[in-house]
Parts: structure tokens; sequence; C-alpha cells
């Protein structure tokens, strides 16, 4: 059973940055992939960014491309989101999501591809 734990969340001004980081208790971990999902109240679960167990591939939803960075270090066991220029409209719940699934990348931006979960830190952006 992989454990994710995700923190960086916070209050931050429209503009401001914030740095999301997931570790996790796998000690295959780079066999993994990991995306970053987020929920804002009363709105479905959606796809943020997604990054191969080796960062080969990596894919953006088209509102943050540009704007975030999805990054990871095996030997730490981390995965990263570097979120920049925030906007109101990216205040949400993020989860970091895992997968060792092989058939990952077809279904990537979709919930039901992937096994583990975080429980969620809150990202607050001010207007």
């Amino acid at each position: 059973q992989v454990q994710l734990v995700e923190s960086g969340g916070g209050l931050v001004q429209a503009g401001g940055s914030l740095r999301l980081s997931c570790a996790a208790s796998e000690r295959t971990f780079s066999s993994y992939a990991l995306g970053w999902f987020r929920q804002a109240p009363g709105k479905e679960r959606e796809f943020v960014a997604a990054i191969s167990g080796n960062g080969g591939l990596i894919s953006y939803t088209d509102s943050v491309r540009g704007r975030f960075t999805i990054s990871r270090d095996n030997a730490k066991n981390t995965v990263h989101l570097q979120m920049n220029s925030l906007k109101p409209e990216d205040t949400a719940v993020y989860y970091c999501a895992g997968t060792s699934s092989s058939s990952w990348w077809r279904g990537r931006l979709s919930v039901g591809a992937y096994d583990y979960w975080g429980q969620g830190t809150q990202v607050t952006v001010s207007s």
C-alpha cells in the first residue's frame, strides 16, 4: 500500500507562488506515475498535471500550462508542483495521486487511472 502525503498548501495573493510537495512511502517510487488533481467546492475533482516514473512524460491541463511545473526527485520519493502566477480560480484542495499501471498514460486525465491518493492540501488564492 502506497502512502502519499501532501504539503505546501496555504493562502496566497493572486499573482503569487506556492510549491506543493508529495512524499511517498513506496521504495519502488520510480516505478510509479504521479499526478496532481484539484477539487474546488461544489465541483468535480479535475486533473492538473502528471509525470511518469522516470520523468520523461509530463502532462498539464490547459488552464495551468505555462504557470505550473511538475517535477519529481526519485532519490527522495517526492513529487513537486511549482505553482506560479496563481489566480483565484486555482483555489481548491490539491491531491497527489499515484499508479504503477503500465497503461497510465492513456488515461492520465482521469481520476480512475490512479490507485493511490493523498489526503489533500488546501490552496487558497485571494484576489
